[in-house]
Parts: C-alpha cells; sequence; structure tokens
C-alpha cells in the first residue's frame, strides 16, 4: 500500500504577520511631522508629497534613521537614485535601528551571490529587508535549515525575499513541510539523487508552498490516486504541478475534472491522460473551463483538437483570437494544423510563427524539379 506520508502531522502552517513598524514601542507618534526627518528625506531627492499621500504617518514617527539608513545602501552600492525609490515605495525603513538593519544586512548576504544582487533584491522586496527585528532569530534560524539543504543561493535568497512570511516563523514548520515533500517524493519513486534539484525547482515556482498545511499535500496526493493515477503518474503530476499541488483541494479537483469529463465528452482512463499533458485543468474552476472551452470552439477548433493539444486551455481566449488572427493572416488553417503552433509564452509564440513564416517565405527546395536556364 502507497505509504505517502505520515498519517498525523501536528503542526500547522500559519502566516506570521510582521509587527507594524509604527506600533513598534521604541517609536513615538508627533502630531506634527518630524521636520528632521522631511529634510533628511529633502536631501535624498525623496518624493515626499508621495510619502504624504500614501504612507504620512512615518513623517510623524521620531526617532527616525534616514541618514543612517541611506549610508547603508549606499555603502551597498546603491545609487541615490536607487536609495530614493527604495524609501519612497517603503518609507518605513527610517524607523529601523541601523544596528538592526546591519545584521540584517549580514543575514541576506550571506545567501546573496554579492552586494550588488542584494540591493536589487532590496529594491524590488524592501518590506522583506526592512522588517522587524523580533523576526530576526527565526530568519537566522531557517537560512541556516535551508543552507543545511545544499540550495542554490539565488533560491534561499528568492524564498525570504518573495514569501518573508515563511522565514518569520519557527524554523520547526518549515522542517515539517520541507521533509513531507521530501517524503512524498521518495515514495512515489522520485529518485534520491535529483531530489535537491526537484525541490529547489518547486520551491522556486512557489515559494508560498512553505505556507500550506502539510496534510493539503497528503490529500491531495490521495485523493489523485483514488481517481486511478499510478505511482508513476502522481509524480509527474507533482513535478509538473511543483509547489501548486498545494493550491488545490479534492472538492475542486472533483467538480472541474467532473466538468471536463462531461464537456469532453471522454472516458475516466482518457481524462487522466489529458490531466498529464495539461495538469493546469485541476485548478481552473468551471468557469473559466466554460469560457475556455467556447472560446476555442467559436474560434474554430475542434473538441478532438482540444483533447490533442489540451495544453491550448492554458490561454486566455484574448490570446487564442489574437495569435488565430496572426495564423490566419499569413495562410495557416487552424482546423487542419497542429495547435501546438498556438500553445506556451509569447516568446514560444513568437518563434513557432517565425518558423511559419519563414517556411511559407522559403519553400522546401525540391531535388528533381528541373532547374530554369536562359533561353
Amino acid at each position: 500500500m502507497l505509504r505517502l506520508i505520515a498519517t498525523s502531522l501536528c503542526l500547522r502552517c500559519q502566516p506570521v504577520t510582521a509587527l507594524p513598524l509604527s506600533r513598534r514601542p521604541c517609536v513615538t507618534l508627533s502630531s506634527a511631522e518630524n521636520q528632521q526627518t522631511v529634510e533628511a528625506l529633502y536631501d535624498l531627492s525623496v518624493d515626499i508629497q508621495k510619502i504624504r499621500k500614501l504612507k504620512g504617518w512615518v513623517l510623524h514617527q521620531s526617532p527616525t534613521y534616514t541618514k543612517e539608513v541611506a549610508g547603508l545602501l549606499m555603502d551597498m552600492g546603491a545609487s541615490g537614485s536607487i536609495v530614493a525609490r527604495i524609501l519612497v515605495v517603503h518609507p518605513e525603513a527610517i524607523l529601523c535601528n541601523p544596528e538592526q538593519l546591519q545584521a540584517q544586512r549580514d543575514l541576506w548576504i550571506s545567501v546573496c551571490p554579492n552586494q550588488k544582487e542584494l540591493v536589487g533584491i532590496i529594491e524590488k522586496f524592501p518590506a522583506s529587508f526592512f522588517t522587524s527585528s523580533s523576526h530576526h532569530d527565526n530568519q537566522r534560524d531557517n537560512v541556516a535549515f535551508f543552507q543545511t539543504l545544499n540550495l542554490n543561493k539565488r533560491i534561499i535568497t528568492k524564498l525570504i525575499a518573495s514569501a518573508p512570511q515563511s522565514f518569520s516563523r519557527p524554523v520547526e514548520q518549515n522542517e515539517v513541510m520541507v521533509h513531507t515533500l521530501q517524503q512524498a517524493y521518495q515514495e512515489l519513486g522520485g529518485e534520491e539523487a535529483n531530489m535537491k534539484i526537484w525541490l529547489q525547482k518547486l520551491l522556486s515556482q512557489n515559494p508560498f508552498v512553505l505556507l500550506k498545511p502539510p496534510e493539503v499535500l497528503r490529500q491531495n496526493l490521495l485523493f489523485l490516486r483514488d481517481k486511478g493515477f499510478s505511482t508513476a503518474e502522481l509524480l509527474r503530476l507533482l513535478s509538473k504541478l511543483r509547489g501548486f499541488v498545494t493550491e488545490l483541494n479534492p472538492d475542486s479537483m472533483r467538480r472541474t475534472l467532473a466538468y471536463s469529463r462531461d464537456t469532453m465528452g471522454c472516458s475516466e482512463a482518457e481524462l487522466r491522460d489529458i490531466i498529464l499533458k495539461c495538469p493546469a485543468l485541476l485548478y481552473y474552476p468551471e468557469t473559466i473551463l466554460a469560457e475556455r472551452f467556447q472560446g476555442l470552439l467559436s474560434a474554430g477548433i475542434s473538441m478532438s483538437q482540444i483533447i490533442e493539444t489540451p495544453t491550448v486551455m492554458e490561454l486566455t481566449t484574448q490570446i487564442v483570437n489574437y495569435r488565430l488572427h496572426r495564423l490566419r493572416a499569413h495562410g495557416y488553417n487552424v482546423r487542419t494544423g497542429s495547435l501546438e503552433v498556438l500553445n506556451g509564452t509569447k516568446k514560444d509564440f513568437e518563434m513557432s510563427y517565425g518558423k511559419l513564416q519563414l517556411r511559407r517565405e522559403r519553400p522546401l527546395f525540391n531535388p528533381v524539379a528541373p532547374l530554369k536556364g536562359d533561353d
């Protein structure tokens, strides 16, 4: 009997909300703006009017560390314009104690390749870097844990930047979820040698998978197994869905599978093959599926074509119509041609479209055709 993961997991993954900087006990609120803060921001060419409009309460705080925060960023290589942009987007940064920020910088640089990249990450995710010092111990413990997994530094940096909640909570919760993912991978037949790469891809695709209860993964895999997917097929699905497998639930999958089967008129076995080709069908609600089926059929695409190339369902109706319009303008017959040319990202489509156009402009050379000579 397939033992996917431990049957009892006592820890729940609860998101940890950072303590608002305006409510920290070391910061006081005044009825008037802190003129030293305003002047320091002005000297840095920060758009103070935008701060007043969006987060004016910051300008009333005391003490603030505007010059110290700017100095730390510049020491890491940030230009004046970058510092100004960071402080406009996240003015709460000036409320962070310089010593605590230095400790934060040292922690982040331990998993970031260099200071230049760190500045870019802070510019993109300032709220993740300028966070409450009360989370620093948890962040340090979580960084140490992910380092023990021998994950790529850039993966760890992406996790702490894009999903800071997972690093702000006790490390034990992340340990449970990572162990659950590893155990599921192994028990579905995954090779030990490839597990680190598999885990890195999963976490990079959806960093928020760490915030989900481990039971969600177990329930979803058990549901899919009951639907007839083999162990090897479950591993394929888990790899293709990556972290998004925890965004599903049995009830929604049951409804979408039933709708897809009825709409396409296929058997359970045929439906499983379709899902393996296009796992996205598992998490689209019926309303989106109905809209996309109708859009494809209205565009002259047959149901048999959709079944043959179900990944076309990942495209919105608007994108499908736009791509079909371009293809038809160059004589491509969608009723007889493959739908593969429609698939993929914008870059993928442009490459396929370019190949079709080149083929049309340069027909294949026929070696037996007579050569035309001058009369």
